[in-house]
């Protein structure tokens, strides 16, 4: 299968921790949605989702990974499937307008709360995968100043999320 990474899981060593058979195919980009960081999290914090618009000023960019469908099923469990997160089939484009149809975890609009900040654990796995899969500089920048992330209270948990290379 082929997903769309746009979150914590540009981060390849995370995302190779949750499936070990994730395969990059190439930078893309996901029009008429907007990265957001607020996806209601069992931890109490924000996570990211790319948010439907349907402006088509607005886009996500990502990484396409190819993975094997036997492993489907850790990703959905990773990813919170059901739990917050809904799955969505939808054609990205690449720089040179290559499609390529893929799944995406969206968050399910009852566990939307905009209050809500990312752990910095959290956004660290965004910010060092999308420069890990060189997405555009300006892309990343703004989204680093305009996101606010919070000191996850849970120190076992934060020294252990901080510890994963990307």
């Amino acid at each position: 299968m082929k997903y769309f990474a746009y979150g914590s899981n540009l981060c390849v060593g995370r995302l190779k921790a949750r499936v070990s058979s994730a395969s990059k195919v190439g930078r893309f980009f996901l029009i008429g949605h907007d990265l957001h960081f607020h996806k209601k999290s069992k931890d109490g914090s924000a996570k990211a989702d790319a948010f439907e618009t349907r402006n088509p000023m607005d886009i996500v960019w990502g990484v396409v990974f190819e993975i094997l469908d036997s492993q489907k099923h850790d990703l959905d469990e990773a990813e919170g499937l059901g739990r917050g997160y809904d799955e969505k089939v939808v054609l990205v484009l690449n720089d040179e307008g290559q499609q390529e149809k893929v799944q995406l975890y969206v968050a399910n609009p009852n566990w939307i709360d905009s209050s809500l900040a990312p752990y910095s654990w959290y956004f660290r796995f965004f910010v060092d995968g999308a420069r890990q899969n060189d997405l555009p500089h300006e892309y990343v920048t703004r989204l680093i100043e305009s996101v606010n992330p919070t000191r996850d209270p849970d120190d076992e948990r934060h020294f252990r999320k901080s510890a994963i290379k990307c």
